[in-house]
Formats: structure tokens, sequence, C-alpha cells
């Protein structure tokens, strides 16, 4: 018997700024970062929310295998929208408050992408988390 040798495949990704696909390429050196924009905490989650959790999912655990993904040290940053006019208008509607409106919701989304066996994310910023930011920036 010939023992299994992994060979490395090439990875090519939808550039959406040149519209093209491009060789993936990590920018350091044995290190690759996802940034998945993760889900608005309005409601209960169903298969198409947590599609692009599971599609980056299999991509992070493809990349941090050592062979044919390269064995990167993968960060997977996954937000969380948890203040936006859905969720005031949904609690209000619901005599609750927004922030429990939010939390319950996040973490019906956080069962189901366990319940579907993704890994969690390295770091999951909420968006209440980055007002100033976000102000600073849309004044910019």
């Amino acid at each position: 018997m010939h023992p299994v040798s992994f060979c490395r495949v090439s990875l090519r990704l939808y550039d959406t700024a040149t519209r093209s696909q491009r060789e993936f390429t990590p920018l350091r050196a044995g290190a690759a970062s996802i940034y998945v924009c993760g889900a608005t905490v309005q409601g209960m989650p169903h298969i198409g929310h947590v599609r692009s959790g599971l599609n980056y999912d299999v991509l992070r655990r493809w990349l941090g295998r050592p062979g044919s993904g390269g064995g990167l040290d993968v960060t997977l940053v996954r937000n969380v929208t948890d203040i936006d006019d859905k969720i005031l208008n949904k609690a209000a509607d619901a005599g609750r408050p927004w922030w429990e409106w939010a939390a319950t919701h996040e973490r019906a989304f956080d069962a189901a992408y366990e319940a579907l066996g993704c890994l969690p994310p390295s770091i999951s910023p909420r968006a209440t988390g980055h007002v100033p930011q976000m102000i600073e920036l849309m004044q910019r």
C-alpha cells in the first residue's frame, strides 16, 4: 500500500471589488482572518440565516486544516447586529425591552449554529458595543 499524501490545492475566491476570481494568498504568513456579517437578531433563525455561518465554518476549517487547507491560524469574526429599527419595533410590539429581545434571539442563533456543528467564532462583536465608532464613520 502507498501512504496517503495530501497535495496542496490552491483556493480561488470571488473578489467583489474586482468582480473576478483571485487566488487566495494570506496577507500574513501562516494566518488568515475572516469577517462574517452575522445575524440581525430580530427573530428566530431559519436556515437562510445560518447558511452563511455554515459556509464560513467550512472555509475556516479548510484553511486551518494541515495539508490541502494550509494549516493556517484562522481568526473568524462574526458580528451580531443587536440593535436596529426592526428589533426596536418587534420588541415594542411584544412589550419587551429591546435588549432582552435581542439577547433572546442571539442565544437562539448560537444554538442553531451549534446544532449544525459550526465552531464558535473567535469573537462576536455586537453592534451596540461600537455605536460611537459607527457614528464617527458615518460622519466621515
